[in-house]
């Protein structure tokens, strides 16, 4: 029987999903960020050669998530135009949530979800495999490449060639958003923010090239200062 979860248990239902998988995993989420669990239970499941595949709504993606999705050579990514499902499936158990596969979403938002099993929920889950095996089959499949962001001119190149596609990032989840100086938050970001509003908190990315900030920016000072004079080129400011 199909089980209802909040936030905590559809994180630990998706955790123990993952961990579980026998054949195929598949991971359906429009944005992505791993935390280190999960990361490390994608790992393993790879290097036994499963059957992974994750498909995403956003074509860039955290330099961080990227070269880590990059280095994992059997996980086949796919972009979907339009997802907005939350859906993560293995040989035997389901998860349709509303929780997106990123940090942020596990940690600070109020989700729900449903559990289904394969053996007690036959139809369901089937229904379910279908209706993943349709996005699969409409989506785009796209391998990952690596990008190089460890010299200064490398940052400067990847930060540019950023800027062209997502425009921004959110400095608290690092997802791509549109680039404003004025709302470096997404929305999601900006709710859990807007429950104390303190402008000077420090946050963890730069607005402008996505980097981890280490709390060297904030609401009132979105970009690194180091990038400031490209962000102020870029953007006109």
């Amino acid at each position: 029987m199909a089980k209802f979860l909040n936030t905590s248990g559809v994180s630990y239902y998706l955790e123990e999903l993952i961990k579980n998988t026998k054949d195929k995993l598949i991971l359906v989420s429009p944005y992505l960020q791993f935390n280190d669990r999960i990361k490390e239970h994608i790992q393993n499941l790879n290097i036994q050669k499963k059957d992974i595949r994750i498909i995403y709504r956003e074509n860039k993606l955290h330099p961080d998530e990227n070269n880590w999705l990059a280095n994992q050579i059997g996980v086949r990514t796919s972009i979907c135009k339009n997802l907005h499902a939350k859906c993560y499936i293995n040989d035997n158990e389901a998860i349709i949530t509303s929780m997106n596969l990123y940090e942020f979403s596990q940690l600070n938002n109020n989700e729900m979800g449903i559990h289904l099993t394969k053996e007690t929920d036959a139809e369901l889950y089937k229904a379910t495999f279908e209706e993943v095996q349709r996005l699969l089959t409409i989506s785009e499949e796209l391998r990952v490449t690596v990008q190089k962001i460890d010299s200064k001119s490398n940052q400067k190149k990847e930060s540019k060639e950023v800027k062209s596609e997502s425009n921004g990032f959110c400095i608290r989840t690092g997802v791509p958003i549109p680039f404003n100086i004025e709302k470096p938050l997404s929305k999601e970001a900006y709710k859990k923010w807007n429950e104390y509003g303190d402008p000077d908190y420090p946050e963890k990315y730069c607005h402008f090239s996505g980097e981890a900030s280490n709390g060297e920016t904030s609401v009132n000072q979105p970009v690194l200062k180091k990038n400031w004079k490209r962000a102020k080129e870029s953007f006109n400011l």
